[in-house]
Order: C-alpha cells, then structure tokens, then sequence
C-alpha cells in the first residue's frame, strides 16, 4: 500500500480499475463480496480524497460491520434486507483518512463459523485452491484480498477469525489488544472476545491501517487507550536481542507434520534475526476450546435476545406474537447460530451457571495467567495458526467439534485478551501455512517489528 500512497491520482484510479477487473474475473468463482460499491463514486472519491492520508485507497468490510450506505447482513437471512443506519467508529475513522468502502465480504453467519460455509448467503472460496474453504469466520475479506479484489479489508476476531483465514488464504491478519480498536457498530457475538483487526498483504500494511483503527472512543465502553504510537515508526529495526518462545502445547500430535517441518525453518529464521528462540509451556492450552465454546456461546445467547422478529430483522408471517417471536427466530437463523444460542442459553440457565459458566470464566483465568507467566519470561511467541492447512469444503461441516477443533491454537489469545497477528509461514502442497505471532497486552509494535523482519528474510 505504501507504493500507492506515493503514487499519483491518476495510478489510484488505474488501481480502482483494477480492482474492479480483478472481481470481475475472479469473483464468480471465489465468490467473496456480497455488495460492491459502484466504479464510478469510487473514481469519484479518488478524485476528492487524494491530499488525505490515505489517498482514496478503498477498504473491504467485514459484513458485521455497520456501513452507511451498505447492507449489514452478518450473512444472516435474519438481515438480509436490514440497510447501515450509521457507519462504525472504524469506519467513520477510515473515511475521515480517506479510504472509501468498496464492499462487504461474507462471512459466517453472526460470525459462527471456520469455513464461511455458514453463510446464508454463498460459500466463499479458498483463492489457492477453490475446492478448499478460506476459513472463517472473515473468510470473505480473506479471499478478497488474496484474489486481489481488495487492497486491504477489516475482520472480526473473535475466536481466531481474522488470524483463521489470514492463515489459509496466505495473507497477514491482525488481531489488537482488546479494547485497542473500537466495536462500536460492530455487531456484538461475544462482548468479552470480540476485536476489529485489518487483513492485509503484507506486515507494514497492517501497522499502517491500525494507526487509523487503534483511537480511544467514547462510544463503547471497552475502548481502553486514549493514546496510541505510530505502528510503522521504528518496524523496520530488527529483532536482534528478543526473546521468542515456542510453546511446546501447540506443537503436539494434532499438528499437521509437514507444518512441524515448516516451523523448524521459522525457528531457524528467528535465530539468524538474532533472537533468542526457547520453548516455553502454556499449559492450560487444553481447556481453551472448551472454555471459549461456553463463554462465547452465552454472550451470543445473550447478544443475539434481540433478534426478535420485531426490530430490523425479517419476520415470520403470523398474527401470534409468541409465534412470531419463536418462528421468526427458527427461520431467520441458522443450525450454526441456533445451535450455540442454546449452547449458551444451557450453559447460562439455572442450575448450570456455576458448573459451567462459572467454570469456565475461572479456566479463563488460568489462561490468561500463563501468558501473563510467559511474557515474564520471553519478549513474543510464535506457533502455528491451524493445525492444518485449508480443508475441503464440505469436509468438517457436519462435524461441529472437528470443526471446532480447528480453532485450537487462536482462541487462547481471544479469552486472553492479548495481541497476535497471522502471516505467511510457507506452503504445504501449494497451500499456504500460517504462523502466529503472540504479544503481552498492546505489544503490537513489538509483533509488527518481529513480522516485518520475519517477513523479509523467510526463506519456504
């Protein structure tokens, strides 16, 4: 992105152009976006945008995200005719810096998902390899933006679900601090977890983006620095003298063996940069796929009381109000979402709380306690993303849990709180493999850096 900022109006308008014929080509096929803005208001705003910071450089939107101007759907029949009424605090900032909207990518349906095959809309395609997921749940701004339909597009994480499909489709996901990036105008999933993060091409594009995303705001309530660095100021200063730790909990029998080999040359790659790369133990990392299922499917519970058939939403067609509150809810969302509603709503009801709720807020403690314990000791971590390369479509959808599963080694930073951000580690058979790199709270400078140098000098 950097080349463009420096280019002149006449190269931006080439590279609406572009981007336009690059989703006209690919788009039938990887099938990413669910609304495009039209060609000529975005020539027009170059045209009006260049003594901006960003130059007319426009954005793709996760379909979560409220947009004026565009639908937001969460890929949901729920709001399939529900319009933006306002546009979200990350919006709002990146207009105000000159980036215009290009469109809303898919995505799992209320943001439920792994594959973006809960979509109510369409399954969005792996652009490696279009028989293959691009992960989920922001897998629609994923594949925009490994297709080349984007230059850059925002994400939800909130169990993985920028840092998941970054991963798959080769391309770098940030997922900030929480509280870092604003959620007002996000649609709530799980209140506690939730986090806007930038999926980009590459590192320096990611640090450039979160220096308009990262802002205190008033509107929400979680909103936790009033005052943040430049992300690009100082990346490019190496990481000689950090110390890397390798937790030995993500590098066990569920890992993919040919990503046990790729993380021998990250290893590898961190030592000739001069870091000091040493194994370290989280070991409370078993209980974080059991413990994010139970805390986020309450909040969803909760958040999603009010979708109700009455507000926003479609509605059933019956003069009954019970009726309409329960069937518009039976046919308005789907198994995914319905199945963690009444995940969460058991995990929440009477009798349950303590033994399972409760529980489960105590195990994330105990999480965020072995970071706390690890960066004690070491600068950043660095571990997979996925277990596995991109699956199959079609291959883990009727398996809630192997699905679940999936998100074995992202989920501990979301119930942590904590930074990490995706990026390319390599290729397993022409599919891209992930790397993670963890940070303790607003260490995103210091990720930014150890991805910036990792990036220039990894060899696959």
């Amino acid at each position: 992105m950097i080349d463009l900022l420096e280019e002149s109006p006449g190269k931006l308008e080439k590279l609406i152009n572009d981007l336009f014929a690059e989703i006209d080509d690919n788009e039938p096929d990887v099938q990413a976006y669910l609304e495009l803005a039209s060609s000529d208001e975005l020539l027009k705003s170059t045209r009006e945008l260049v003594d901006q910071p960003l130059k007319g450089i426009p954005g793709t939107i996760k379909d979560n995200i409220q947009t004026l101007g565009f639908k937001t759907t969460c890929g949901s029949k729920f709001l399939e005719d529900y319009d933006s009424v306002y546009d979200a605090t990350v919006i709002k900032s990146l207009k105000e810096a000159g980036s215009p909207v290009l469109g809303k990518a898919n995505m799992d349906e209320f943001a439920m998902g792994s594959s973006t095959e809960n979509s109510y809309f369409q399954t969005t395609r792996n652009p490696h390899d279009l028989s293959r997921v691009p992960g989920g749940s922001s897998g629609g701004s994923a594949a925009a933006v490994a297709a080349d339909e984007a230059v850059y597009a925002l994400g939800s994480d909130t169990g993985g679900s920028v840092r998941h499909p970054a991963a798959f489709c080769g391309v770098v996901g940030m997922k900030p601090t929480y509280g870092l990036v604003s959620r007002y105008g996000l649609t709530a999933f799980a209140s506690s977890l939730d986090q806007i993060g930038p999926i980009t091409k590459d590192v320096y594009d990611s640090a450039l983006l979160l220096n308009y995303l990262a802002r205190h705001d008033e509107m929400d309530s979680t909103s936790a620095v009033k005052k943040t660095p430049d992300y690009t100021e100082g990346i490019d200063r190496g990481i000689e003298g950090l110390k890397v730790g390798l937790p030995k909990e993500y590098f066990g029998k569920e890992l993919d063996s040919r990503i046990q080999e790729k993380a021998k040359k990250w290893r590898k790659t961190f030592e000739n940069l001069g870091a000091d790369v040493v194994e370290i133990s989280l070991p409370n990392t078993e209980y974080a796929i059991a413990t994010y299922y139970i805390i986020a499917s309450s909040e969803a519970s909760a958040n999603l009381a009010r979708f109700d058939g009455v507000r926003y939403t479609s509605r059933a067609d019956t003069d009954s109000i019970e009726e309409l509150f329960s069937r518009s809810r039976d046919e308005g969302f789907g198994p995914e979402v319905k199945r963690r509603i009444l995940l969460g709503t058991y995990a929440l009801s009477a009798g349950y709380y303590d033994e399972y709720y409760g529980k489960a807020q105590k195990a994330r403690r105990l999480i965020k306690q072995d970071f706390d314990r690890a960066f004690e000791n070491v600068d950043l971590i660095a571990a997979p993303t996925s277990p596995t390369p991109a699956f199959k479509i079609g291959e883990k959808i009727e398996d809630p849990l192997e699905m679940y599963l999936s998100d074995v080694f992202i989920v501990p930073v979301n119930l942590a709180g904590i930074p990490a951000m995706s990026m390319p580690g390599g290729k397993v058979n022409d599919l891209p493999v992930g790397m993670q790199i963890m940070g303790g709270s607003l260490a995103e400078k210091k990720i930014l850096r150890a991805g910036y140098a990792f990036e220039r000098n990894f060899e696959d």
